[in-house]
């Protein structure tokens, strides 16, 4: 987090004192994975202290999901800026020190580079952790972690991209190049932004049931008896970790040995489900 803030830094400011907005936009990409790792630092931190605090009824989550949701509206706008400031460049063109921003947008190619190699490492550490006691089929990545990976590898790419605008302006005098290089690094942030928003937004509103294992249990039950003799009257599910699910199944029955402890056993087949609550209405 602070090699990539520190990155950021440089090539927001350079960018700004040598006049070439590929380089300002590829510092200000940079700046969207920063704060995403930083963010999902503060929530690692936050979710720690209040682990066992019993006002949290799932734990604690969630506070990762709503860092990632506030980085996501700080994001938008930041890839609002640089097309603004893209476009003014392309109606006013301003004089580029090109030999001085290609230097430093190769530092900060490097820079990347090393940063995905950490992160590469961490992740494998991870799944070889995970390898212990349970399949490949069942084991469930840190997504935050992977997150943290792949927006690094799509700096890289930024960094290479202003790279090769900044090289097509120097000795081809293609100086277009910059400016348009700003608006494709701020389609990117919005892109990664709202695709961001939109996963976040889904979890905190809830918005599970269209989940696999929501067809899964409907057809569990469906299996309980030959007769039908089983309904469901209301079923809810929803995330309470990064591959957890809870849910809450009330039925409708004929059968008399139909009891929730029955149920419960038939739907532990569902690793994804962490917490089930059943209550069973008897129709005569």
């Amino acid at each position: 987090m602070w090699i990539t803030a520190a990155m950021m830094v440089v090539e927001i400011w350079t960018g700004w004192w040598f006049k070439s907005m590929a380089l300002l936009a590829d510092g200000w990409h940079m700046s969207s994975h920063a704060l995403a790792i930083g963010l999902s630092a503060f929530a690692y931190a936050a979710a720690r202290r209040y682990a066992h605090d019993s006002r949290f009824a799932f734990g604690t989550w969630k506070i990762e999901i709503l860092a990632g949701y506030t980085s996501a509206l700080f994001l938008l706008g930041v890839a609002a800026t640089m097309a603004f400031a893209s476009c003014e460049r392309i109606i006013a063109p301003q004089v580029i020190q090109f030999p001085e921003a290609i230097a430093v947008a190769v530092v900060g190619l490097a820079v990347n580079v090393f940063c995905a190699f950490i992160l590469e490492r961490a992740h494998d550490h991870h799944d070889h952790g995970h390898d212990h006691g349970k399949t490949r089929k069942h084991q469930h990545h840190d997504l935050n972690l992977r997150a943290a990976y792949l927006h690094v590898i799509a700096d890289a790419a930024t960094s290479v991209l202003a790279i090769a605008a900044l090289v097509g302006g120097m000795f081809f005098g293609w100086n277009w190049l910059d400016p348009i290089m700003g608006i494709v690094g701020a389609a990117l942030v919005a892109r990664w932004a709202w695709r961001l928003l939109r996963d976040t937004g889904r979890i905190l509103l809830d918005r599970e049931m269209d989940h696999p294992v929501t067809e899964e249990i409907r057809e569990f039950v469906a299996g309980l008896d030959e007769t039908q003799k089983t309904s469901i009257a209301d079923l809810h599910l929803w995330r309470v970790s990064k591959a957890r699910y809870a849910c809450i199944l009330s039925l409708v029955t004929h059968d008399t040995g139909m009891t929730p402890a029955r149920v419960k056993e038939g739907l532990r087949v569902h690793e994804d489900l962490a917490h089930v609550t059943v209550e069973i209405h008897q129709c005569t």
